[in-house]
């Protein structure tokens, strides 16, 4: 570990002195060392929450062994979700095939729209999935997600009252360890064990990446307070995955609130181009770029990684720069791309497929429906989209022609999947549109566009940080001609 800096210093002594800490660390400015700078100065028990496998892992190598690293799905499992092992690998299936072993069967008639027993299974599985997410002991009302058709509170009321017994009735079948009709899947364990209002056994308890947590890890977290010294450590402005439910919950922790700002990662010039994103998002910090580092702003020929807004983006770039003669690696792997592809292929062909992800479809357009609808399959959703745009085929011989990472000339990822990471030289893709123009024009004549969306500010601040030594702003060079931006 490198020299503590004063900000880091700042907050080994607020720890050490007792108070439960909050903070904000920028892009590159070594959150988990400055953790580990506060595990060392200490003889106490600690627990580090992590993200991802991926970092737990990486983290148990650098923190004292006095600090256990998991993720929270996993200290869930430990602790009640092993008792589910054999429901978790069931396959998956359509939720109006579940929803009619719950009893869906007819349709419900809301003013003069009829909510056919598919949507209503929709409805019931996303329910249960919003509760799964929340803090809240009980469902209710207010899980039931709602229809664009349905505009009226009168008629939202009237679905919930339509929904709610199966919701209640699909959360009674995940109870039972051995059998159930409802697929099972890690959040539901993780909310059986946030009920049991656990009590996490250790002195002080680290939560990373605080700005993506949701509710009901957010409720476990904050009820050690009593017994244990809580550190929440995050970047306010990286909180990316609220389209899952998680949500920032620095901003309100009762704290002491500290920074991080000064870049480890890059230069000057980037923490400037990060600044910019960091306005748009109304974060509560500035970034200072290292000194000694240099790190270039502009046109790069030769990037070592392509960033892209979307997944369906992701494989376009993979398809260009193939065709272009270089190796390219997808972040990771396509081999699970490559065995859906194939599987999509069968079910377009009219022929049903042995992938256990998707043997219970029987034709393509039932899967895009599943994708579209269904809250457990809107993880398959881009990669419906990416066969519709350019067909199993392609996608299998794209996914073939990778090279692994340590190989290959450049590595394709999305923004999302980049999260945590760092190369030398960065160009961002053509995926990230400017914000459309308004109806209003400037002194000059030109369009005024609408303000930059702050969940895509956020998103391009992830994208633009994590470059070393070059930026190649691609995608993203609109900016410095936005109005509202300050450049």
């Amino acid at each position: 570990m490198h020299t503590s800096t004063e900000e880091q210093s700042h907050a080994v002594d607020a720890f050490r002195d007792g108070h439960h800490l909050v903070l904000q660390a920028g892009a590159g400015t070594g959150k988990t060392s400055t953790l580990c700078f506060l595990a060392t100065g200490t003889t106490r028990r600690g627990r580090y929450l992590a993200f991802n496998r991926d970092i737990a892992r990486d983290a148990s190598t650098r923190f004292p062994r006095s600090v256990v690293c998991k993720t929270a799905h996993a200290t869930a499992y430990a602790a009640l979700g092993h008792r589910y092992s054999r429901r978790l690998n069931s396959p998956r299936q359509p939720a109006w095939k579940i929803g009619q072993a719950l009893g869906i069967t007819t349709p419900v008639h809301i003013g003069d729209h009829e909510i056919n027993h598919r949507t209503l299974s929709h409805s019931v599985l996303r329910t249960v999935s919003r509760f799964c997410q929340s803090a809240d002991r009980h469902l209710a009302s207010h899980h039931v997600p709602t229809l664009r058709r349905l505009g009226t509170r009168e008629e939202h009321a009237q679905l919930a009252e339509a929904v709610m017994p199966f919701a209640n009735k699909a959360w009674a079948d995940l109870q039972t360890p051995e059998q159930g009709v409802v697929r099972f899947d890690h959040d539901h364990y993780l909310k059986m064990w946030a009920l049991t209002e656990p009590k996490i056994e250790a002195d002080f308890l680290f939560l990373d990446e605080a700005q993506d947590t949701n509710p009901v890890l957010e409720q476990v977290f904050t009820a050690q307070r009593a017994h244990a010294q809580l550190v929440m450590v995050g970047d306010s402005a990286q909180a990316i995955y609220g389209w899952r439910g998680a949500r920032d919950v620095m901003t309100g922790f009762d704290a002491t609130h500290l920074t991080l700002t000064r870049s480890f990662r890059f230069g000057p010039l980037l923490a400037e181009q990060a600044n910019v994103w960091l306005a748009l998002t109304d974060a509560p910090i500035r970034l200072t770029g290292t000194d000694t580092i240099t790190t270039n702003v502009g046109a790069l020929d030769s990037p070592d990684a392509v960033l892209c807004r979307t997944n369906i983006g992701a494989m376009s770039e993979v398809m260009r720069l193939l065709s272009s003669g270089h190796s390219v690696a997808l972040a990771r792997g396509g081999q699970t791309l490559v065995a859906l592809a194939v599987a999509a292929r069968d079910l377009k062909d009219g022929r049903r497929t042995s992938h256990p992800e998707l043997v219970l479809f029987t034709s393509w357009g039932e899967l895009q429906d599943y994708a579209e609808h269904d809250p457990a399959g809107r993880d398959l959703q881009p990669f419906v989209e990416l066969v519709d745009a350019h067909g199993p085929e392609a996608v299998i011989t794209a996914v073939d022609a990778l090279t692994d990472e340590s190989q290959a000339d450049v590595t394709v990822s999305t923004a999302h999947k980049a999260k945590g990471r760092e190369w030398d030289k960065i160009r961002i893709a053509d995926d990230f549109p400017p914000p459309p123009d308004t109806d209003q024009h400037d002194d000059s004549g030109r369009p005024i566009p609408e303000t930059v969306n702050e969940s895509d500010a956020r998103l391009a601040y992830v994208a633009v940080t994590r470059a070393r030594r070059h930026l190649d702003l691609g995608g993203l060079a609109w900016i410095g001609n936005h109005p509202g931006s300050a450049t």
